[in-house]
């Protein structure tokens, strides 16, 4: 018999305290997994965008110290995103096996 080991899943938003939120999904997948997908998806995007705009920030040496900020800022903001995608990805991932 089988132990079956169901990793909760680290979501891309977090609590109003600022602590990570967690869900323990089903096989078929529900509704706020669902809205958790949507989520990494609109944050990866955001942060392609947030790139491309800082970039052209970063290239002008006469970009304004408050866009220069911001833009940095935003970034910041961005990479913490896809860090948490990432890691909630790679929690998902299955486990190899000891005999492979």
């Amino acid at each position: 018999m089988t132990d079956l080991v169901i990793t909760p899943r680290l979501l891309p938003w977090t609590s109003p305290e600022g602590k990570p939120c967690y869900l323990v999904p089903s096989d078929e997948g529900g509704y706020v997994s669902r809205l958790a997908d949507e989520m990494e998806a609109v944050q990866l995007t955001l942060g392609t965008d947030v790139l491309g705009h800082a970039r052209k920030v970063l290239a002008d040496p006469a970009s304004p110290h408050t866009e220069v900020r911001y833009a940095g800022l935003r970034l910041a903001e961005c990479l913490g995103d896809a860090l948490r995608v990432a890691e909630s990805r790679g929690l998902r991932l299955p486990t190899p096996d000891d005999d492979s």
